[in-house]
């Protein structure tokens, strides 16, 4: 990973004394809602902190180039390393990215997740789907006593580096459409919803979502790739993802 950084919408410094995780969650349907249950067509994808262009000095939006590959890294918070504690769960669900370069404010989430599609022909035609992949990328962990946290810090050592500290955070690593212009947004959403069961005879339904908007250079990055091995986990790609663009 080269270049600085850049954030989702809205973002906020966990540094600060007052920060906690729902300052930027954005959970569809939210706990609150009691019936009917479900997402409804009226929720918007993105949450009303993360209106388009809603970024700081401290946290700026990120800057590539049309062709560039991009790593969404996000933490997994023992929804990898601790799956048994959410035994209604059988694994750690799916992430879908979405792209698009005419959003609006008011995107709401049934006309897109599952109906944008890889040809940019699914519903309103304003985007397209980037990538799908699995919440656990296989190799990221934080520290804690469970045994696949365990595994993997054997099999994928790392120093502690800031932001990530002595954790390996999760990414989804895509290559950013060749044809856009000006900007690109960015529509994360992760399906971690609970299946049925006998004690959830329905099952659950259960979506996060984070929005974020790409400046592109007007310079269009169309190279090949390899893959160098050995390099630093902290700033290393994930050779499955980038040889595998779907």
């Amino acid at each position: 990973m080269v270049g600085p950084p850049g954030f989702i919408r809205g973002a906020v410094s966990r540094d600060e004394p007052s920060f906690n995780d729902l300052q930027m969650q954005h959970l569809l349907p939210p706990n609150d809602r009691v019936r009917p249950q479900g997402v409804f067509k009226s929720d918007l994808m993105c949450r009303d902190t993360q209106t388009f262009g809603n970024y700081s000095l401290k946290f700026p939006q990120l800057e590539a180039h049309p062709g560039d590959y991009i790593a969404l890294q996000y933490q997994e918070n023992g929804h990898v390393t601790l799956l048994p504690n959410s035994p209604q769960k059988t694994d750690s669900g799916m992430i879908y990215i979405y792209g698009t370069t005419n959003p609006h404010d008011d995107d709401r989430f049934v006309d897109i997740h599952k109906v944008w599609n890889e040809e940019g022909t699914g519903g309103n035609g304003r985007g397209m789907l980037l990538k799908t992949w699995s919440f656990d990328d296989g190799q990221c962990y934080q520290l804690n006593e469970g045994q696949t946290s365990a595994t993997r810090q054997r099999n994928y050592p790392k120093a502690a580096v800031q932001p990530q500290g002595s954790d390996l955070w999760c990414q989804t690593d895509i290559r950013l459409p060749s044809t856009t212009q000006n900007t690109l947004t960015i529509y994360w959403v992760w399906d971690f919803s609970a299946p049925s069961s006998p004690k959830i005879p329905n099952g659950k339904s259960e979506f996060y979502t984070s929005c974020m908007d790409i400046k592109l250079a007007k310079e269009n990055h169309n190279y090949d790739i390899s893959f160098v091995e050995g390099q630093d986990l902290n700033f290393a790609g994930i050779k499955a993802q980038l040889l595998n663009h779907s």
